[in-house]
């Protein structure tokens, strides 16, 4: 007999999930769909680091900031559908599959971006993900009362933004740059419209766990490059201590990012729509730089067994700048709220001296000594207590 809560399909209704459910955690799908955005974020990260040892920096960072994008956006997406509407039916595991697939075909043609700007491989498993987000917020509207117009809004609007993308098949040269940041905009718009009058609800303490896992996924490439400086120090008896030292700083360092970026409870940056969408969207700079320092040890491993064109400095600074960029970009949407003055004063200056390491002749190891410092404020300052606000729209 069928269950009262399930359709003779053998469908659940998806409906709103309630923003306060207690002992909210990431599913076992969730995490299923995490493991093939490893695939693209290593690929994306492969491709920057050769093409930033090859000295091509411009265009390297162009392309990997375009298809980080992709990457970035289609996990986003599907993150905040899920802290509001996950079923765990058949039909909902077949369309999260379906995105899956969309993954695996993006990272396949990441190399084909960077080598000759052909996104054709890119757009078409882009456009997989986005239709299956498509039929997730259509089957969502049947039954979400007043979050209806907004799961509609949703639908319609990133509808819309597919067929934007798919013309770019028709662009060469710098008219498809052009086009991915008019659509780019596009695409961060279809949240901001269609939550402002209607908005979905979302759990702060699922939404948040999500994103550290996503986190931890990125810092494993970084550990992933320490471990490769050993395997390369096995291989060139030349360059043994740095490349040991290299190994050892980057734990270090990898090692205090994942401090910095547990410390603060995350959960109270979301209070509002509008914190929101500033946590959903800086977060693009946090991962990015994430995927990017795991590059940037791959370019020192390279600088210290002559295998780049890229002076020391420029290679110290592939690590340095994502480092950086990651610590502030936290310290402005989590820490800065849940901190006193003098985390507040030490994490953002100690982001900037990172940013000045390379010209000084020991780089990296200064890099690890003010990453330590800034974790051990935070040792001694804990995040200032906070009480928990009610939740609102998603990004």
């Amino acid at each position: 007999m069928t269950s009262p809560t399930m359709t003779r399909s053998r469908l659940i209704p998806m409906r709103p999930r309630d923003p306060h459910e207690p002992g909210r955690t990431a599913s076992s799908l969730e995490l299923f769909f995490d493991l093939v955005f490893v695939v693209a974020v290593s690929v994306a990260a492969s491709e920057l680091h050769h093409a930033l040892s090859d000295k091509h920096i411009v265009d390297g960072l162009g392309s990997y900031a375009m298809v980080f994008f992709a990457i970035w956006w289609a996990w986003m997406n599907f993150t905040w559908f899920a802290t509001s509407f996950a079923t765990d039916d058949w039909l909902y595991r077949l369309l999260t599959i379906l995105q899956m697939s969309g993954v695996l075909v993006l990272a396949a043609g990441i190399e084909q971006v960077f080598a000759d700007r052909d996104f054709t491989v890119v757009v078409f498993g882009y456009v997989v993900m986005r239709v299956a987000m498509i039929a997730q917020w259509l089957r969502a509207s049947h039954r979400t009362g007043e979050s209806r117009q907004a799961t509609l809004r949703y639908a319609a609007g990133i509808a819309v933004v597919q067929v934007l993308w798919l013309t770019t098949l028709a662009m060469s040269g710098t008219v498809v740059v052009v086009a991915w940041c008019v659509f780019v905009l596009a695409e961060l718009l279809v949240p901001v419209v269609a939550e402002r009058r209607w908005t979905t609800p979302w759990h702060p303490h699922h939404i948040t766990e999500r994103y550290g896992l996503f986190t931890l996924i990125l810092l494993g490439e970084s550990l992933l490059a320490s471990a490769n400086a050993i395997i390369e120090a096995v291989h060139d008896h030349e360059a043994l201590g740095p490349l040991i030292a290299l190994s050892v700083l980057t734990l270090v360092v990898t090692a205090a990012m994942w401090w910095i970026y547990f410390w603060p409870p995350h959960h109270t940056a979301i209070r509002t729509f509008a914190s929101s969408i500033r946590y959903g969207y800086v977060h693009y700079f946090v991962f990015a730089a994430a995927g990017a320092f795991s590059a940037g040890i791959e370019v020192e491993i390279d600088s210290i067994t002559h295998h780049t064109e890229l002076s020391e400095v420029a290679a110290s600074y592939t690590v340095t700048i994502p480092i950086a960029i990651f610590v502030f970009g936290i310290w402005w949407i989590a820490i800065k709220d849940n901190a006193d003055r003098t985390v507040n004063i030490v994490v953002p200056l100690g982001a900037g001296l990172v940013l000045l390491d390379p010209l000084i002749p020991i780089p990296f190891a200064l890099t690890a000594v003010f990453m330590a410092l800034i974790v051990a404020t935070l040792v001694i300052h804990p995040p200032v207590q906070r009480s928990d606000e009610g939740s609102g729209g998603g990004a």
